[in-house]
């Protein structure tokens, strides 16, 4: 299975917001849909799901073109989607059968998410009367009732406590074991850096972007050091030539030119007896290689 994106665009009036965009998934797991707010990343959720026409290009799975019978996809949108005074299991129930499940089947599937996201004392509850974070998990949900191939997740941890976070992101990991093809759009970072094999990243709905996670950072090379010590070391830091990207309460961040740079610091640092916590040398993240793709 495969989802071929190929040449695609999509223009409002004059506006272009999506320009001869191409990429491919060709292995399950976790694809990430990157870049800043009006990038077009929903406009491309919706025109793979068939919500949006395109003007241009072609979407395929499986070399045959996106339609709703084509592919069984889930698709957990940012927007709170959910009917307010309708009960949480009469919607689901609903929504399942909507998709051709036979009843006995849903209420199986019904209750291990249930139990699964922690919400079985919330079964009759109307949508308005749950937290965001619980409609959350009831629109997660809705998207993997009924064992979709294809999911699309649309800032799935945004409006989520700790607790719930790390659950959500138990769930992801167990559709990835599944063989699941996810498509996630995120601006937490460090959740897409925590899943995704391979990306894109957007700017004005062209691409800046585009490939194996490890392997675009890897071309960056070694050229962050994280430094934590108890006592300013500016001074220090900028005898070695080296560039100060960051201050907080707790450290430094760097920029550096080689390893041996970052240890002649390091040398300087335990000569003047000052209180090391932290020195790591490292690849940039995927936050400051987005920051450095499509900040101004």
């Amino acid at each position: 299975m495969s989802l071929d994106v190929s040449s695609v665009i999509k223009k409002f009036g004059e506006k272009t917001v999506v320009d001869n965009l191409s990429f491919k998934i060709e292995n399950p797991g976790v694809f990430g849909l990157l870049g800043t707010n009006g990038a077009g990343k929903t406009t491309t959720i919706r025109m793979i799901l068939g919500i949006l026409e395109k003007n241009s290009g072609s979407i395929e799975w499986n070399g045959c073109p996106v339609t709703r019978e084509s592919v069984k996809f889930g698709y957990l949108p940012e927007e709170r989607g959910l009917y307010p005074k309708a009960k949480i299991v009469d919607q689901l129930s609903y929504f399942g059968k909507l998709r051709g499940m036979d009843g006995k089947t849903v209420k199986k599937v019904i209750n291990y998410w249930f139990d699964r996201l922690k919400v079985s004392e919330y079964s009759n509850y109307t949508a308005e009367q749950l937290s965001k974070g619980n409609q959350q998990k009831i629109q997660l949900i809705t998207a993997l009732l009924h064992d979709p191939e294809l999911i699309i997740l649309d800032e799935p941890l945004s409006g989520l406590d700790p607790v719930n976070t790390d659950l959500f992101k138990s769930v992801i990991y167990e559709l990835v074991e599944k063989g699941k093809f996810i498509i996630m759009s995120s601006h937490q970072m460090q959740s897409i850096e925590d899943y995704c094999q391979d990306l894109i990243i957007l700017k004005n709905g062209q691409t800046v972007l585009n490939g194996n996670l490890k392997q675009i950072k890897s071309s960056y090379g070694r050229t962050n050091l994280t430094v934590n010590c108890q006592e300013e070391i500016d001074a220090l830091i900028k005898d070695q030539g080296i560039n100060i990207i960051s201050k907080n309460a707790t450290g430094y961040e760097l920029k550096i030119k080689s390893d041996e740079q970052a240890y002649s610091l390091l040398e300087k640092i335990i000569a003047s007896q000052i209180r090391l916590d932290k020195f790591e040398i490292r690849e940039p993240s995927l936050h400051e290689i987005f920051i450095e793709k499509v900040g101004e």
